[in-house]
């Protein structure tokens, strides 16, 4: 039987979501459709680069915490 993997599958094996026995199918997979080896390089590429963003917040949004911060004045437990 022959197994045809898709690009969801691919993904699953990037992320490391596939079961022993599948990652030894698609890389068999990978090796003979090439155009599924370039979509799994394609891939590794956007994981690289999406794990080196960095989300900092806007100079707006944290003097809107800090002024809350130095506005608020915690009351006692009653």
């Amino acid at each position: 039987m022959i197994q045809i993997f898709t690009n969801d599958d691919v993904i699953r094996y990037v992320y490391e979501e596939t079961s022993t026995e599948e990652n030894l199918l698609i890389e068999d997979a990978l090796m003979a459709e090439p155009e599924l080896m370039s979509f799994y390089l394609d891939t590794l590429e956007v994981k690289c680069l999406m794990n080196k963003i960095e989300r900092t917040p806007s100079d707006r949004t944290v003097q809107n915490i800090l002024n809350f911060s130095r506005n608020y004045a915690a009351s006692p437990s009653v």
